[in-house]
């Protein structure tokens, strides 16, 4: 099998709370980032006015002011998130072996503002204008280029996009690494900034996002009846992955380990998901198989959950199928009814929502919940409960039909 995976260090910078505590106490809380966001990005001539924006970020907290202006700000929170997993993971990168210390870091779109930006001037005031630092930040791959040189991580390192199953994607790629032996440590995760005027413009041409301009904190409900879309996010979520000898050895608190990986394509359509849920079904029965373990020990889902109308009809069919009848039983929640969606960051985010209900035997609601849709039918935690939980997968599933799922088991320290 390899050497087993543990998370000890989590990074998450979100729309309700940058930071393992504050972000943990407003997923206990029930508090929604969500609101109308006129305030941050120009949406004249677009229906939908709401999103989910990281309030009271400051790139300086984070990273050298000289460095600042050559980031994207997709890139500034990934670097303050794995800063952040770094602190909470308590390691001393002094003693680790450094080109055994891996990066592997998901993005939807990349540096969608810096492109925005400069096609902007190019169009305004020529080519000459366009900035130097143009294509170094909007490329995809600089999240993970950028952490390594910050922190001199000489290990594997390389960007994934996968849309919205790129955090997810990321965090099961290096987990495959540690677990193979070829790293002992990394980072992984995945960041996303695109509250911006054309993407906005793109995504409410397709009808994809929700338009209730009147209720922002309403307006992402998963599973239920009413849901219209989802609501546009930003952020990061970096998490700091090892080796279970290498953490037991520096005393390192183990938050759960990464058991089982897997993924799949849809072949179907390039938005939306295979009705059947058959694709999403195969990544859950992947992560189980190669965890070893059977659906009846599974005890919670953190389910993808994005609150568009296919999505939600058919991850809950997806469920069923690789589940069976513990589908039944099982207890599912959806982080995006609170932070929204964060596209390429969604994974990670949601890893680190699923690794600290875990720790903390403790199950975050499904806000906005309302009325039951007669094709979502399973346990949605309409209310927060207080439970061990041993056994847990993490959904990820993104445009281009392409499925993950994260498989994370609680370890005994002895």
């Amino acid at each position: 099998m390899g050497n087993r995976v543990v998370v000890t260090g989590v990074g998450p910078v979100t729309p309700i709370g940058i930071g393992r505590d504050a972000f943990w106490m407003a997923l206990q809380a029930g508090r929604s980032g969500v609101r109308n966001v006129e305030d941050v990005v120009d949406l004249e001539g677009i229906d939908v006015k709401i999103g989910a924006p990281v309030d009271g970020f400051d790139p300086l907290d984070y990273i050298d002011p000289k460095k600042v202006r050559r980031l994207d700000r997709s890139t500034q929170f990934a670097l303050a998130a794995a800063r952040l997993a770094l602190q909470d993971g308590g390691i001393d990168l002094a003693k680790c072996s450094l080109d055994r210390f891996g990066v592997i870091a998901g993005t939807g779109i990349g540096g969608m503002q810096t492109f925005a930006e400069n096609f902007t001037t190019l169009i305004e005031r020529g080519p000459r204008r366009v900035s130097p630092f143009f294509v170094p930040r909007m490329m995809p791959n600089a999240i993970c280029g950028e952490i390594s040189i910050e922190h001199g991580l000489k290990g594997s390192n390389f960007g994934v996009v996968s849309a919205c199953a790129s955090g997810t994607h990321a965090i099961g790629l290096a987990a495959k690494l540690i677990q193979a032996g070829d790293i002992d440590y990394a980072l992984a995760g995945g960041a996303e900034a695109v509250l911006l005027t054309v993407t906005y413009a793109g995504f409410a041409r397709m009808g994809a996002l929700s338009g209730r301009n009147d209720r922002p904190e309403a307006a992402s409900r998963p599973f239920d009846l009413n849901r219209d879309g989802f609501v546009m996010g930003e952020g990061s979520g970096i998490l700091l992955l090892e080796s279970y000898e290498h953490a037991k050895a520096r005393g390192a608190t183990i938050y759960a380990a990464i058991d089982g990986f897997g993924m799949s394509a849809d072949a179907s359509h390039i938005t939306s998901p295979i009705e059947t849920g058959a694709g999403a079904a195969q990544a859950m029965t992947m992560a189980l198989r190669s965890a070893g373990l059977t659906p009846d020990t599974v005890d919670y889902v953190n389910a993808h959950g994005t609150s568009t109308l296919p999505n939600d009809r058919v991850e809950s069919r997806a469920i069923r199928l690789a589940l069976g009848g513990t589908a039944d039983t099982v207890k599912i929640s959806a982080t995006k009814s609170q932070v929204g969606h964060l596209l390429g960051a969604a994974g990670g985010v949601e890893a680190i929502a699923t690794v600290l209900s875990m720790h903390h035997g403790f199950i975050p609601a499904t806000l906005n919940y309302e009325i039951p849709d007669p094709e979502c039918d399973l346990d949605y935690t309409l209310e927060s409960i207080q439970m061990p939980i041993q056994v847990a997968l993490s959904n990820s599933f993104g445009f281009g039909g392409q499925n993950a799922s994260l498989l994370f088991q609680s370890i005994k320290e002895s």
